[in-house]
């Protein structure tokens, strides 16, 4: 069977790219010490010595929009070409292509039907910078094939968060049955606290740091139950307007274990803070990283 080694978890900031390689007179004060976490975050999952990235993300209505929203959704294709053109133009994010694993997608798709999970899937399916930044930051030679899902986090109703821990716990089975001598990572993507758009999106941290402290401790923690008993769409959206994506925190938590994480680090940038978290499967415990 497969093997999982290792389940990431971080937020994905487009502007990481552009920000640590302009100029050193442009870049921001915090970039430097920017670069070091990301590039000391990369090195648990190069430890983890992955064959296989699943990788969780939501789109930013790039392929996905009001006319046809599925809650989740799962890439089945060779080939994933990645980055829409704002992206490029914002954000400084250049073209990729991804190669996909099409034998694990869909094994991967049957095996969660087969657990109550109806996902939609897309053989056509194009990449945005919620599964490109992670790709940029803890995998830049992008040369490992992925598979890619896609949930919901922006366009009311949402699943619960308890759906979305349930639906880690899946990804996590499907993936410990894949009949495959393979190593897989999971990596997946979401936010803290964040606001866009809104009264509070140029605050000096994101708009809510007492939750940002709170999340980042539960997840140290494994604490399901405690996210579980204290987060809610309504707690969500008055941390701020885009603070559901949490939620894809939550799913790599039911992909982890739950368990203590072996690896969290954070840093407050303008607007943001940004968490780095990894777990190690406990069964065969690897080196811990402070």
């Amino acid at each position: 069977m497969a093997e999982l080694v290792a389940t990431l978890a971080s937020t994905h900031h487009p502007f990481y790219l552009k920000a640590t390689t302009m100029p050193p007179e442009q870049q921001m004060p915090q970039a430097p010490e920017w670069k070091r976490k990301v590039e000391s975050y990369r090195e648990t999952l190069a430890r983890a010595r992955p064959d296989i990235l699943v990788m969780v993300g939501s789109d930013h209505f790039h392929q996905i929009f009001l006319d046809n929203c599925p809650q989740f959704l799962i890439g089945k294709a060779d080939r994933y070409d990645a980055t829409f053109w704002n992206e490029e133009r914002e954000f400084g994010i250049p073209k990729y292509v991804l190669e996909g694993d099409m034998a694990m997608s869909k094994f991967m798709h049957v095996s969660l039907l087969d657990q109550g999970f109806d996902l939609a899937f897309s053989n056509e399916l194009k990449i945005d910078h919620s599964i490109i930044c992670p790709i940029i930051t803890v995998r830049p030679d992008n040369d490992l094939p992925v598979v890619p899902i896609y949930t919901n986090i922006f366009a009311p109703p949402l699943p619960s968060p308890k759906r979305f821990y349930d639906l880690g716990r899946a990804i996590r089975k499907a993936i410990d049955d894949y009949p495959s001598d393979k190593r897989v990572a999971a990596i997946g993507t979401g936010h803290l606290s964040l606001e866009l758009g809104g009264p509070r999106q140029f605050m000096e941290t994101g708009p809510d740091p007492v939750f940002d402290r709170q999340a980042i401790e539960w997840l140290r923690a494994g604490d399901i139950d405690a996210i579980l008993a204290n987060v809610t769409h309504e707690t969500m959206s008055k941390s701020g307007n885009a603070t559901h994506g949490f939620l894809n925190f939550i799913l790599m938590l039911g992909i982890a274990g739950p368990e203590k994480a072996d690896y969290v680090d954070n840093l407050d940038l303008f607007h943001t803070m940004e968490a780095y978290i990894t777990w190690y499967p406990k069964a065969q415990p690897m080196e811990r990283a402070a």
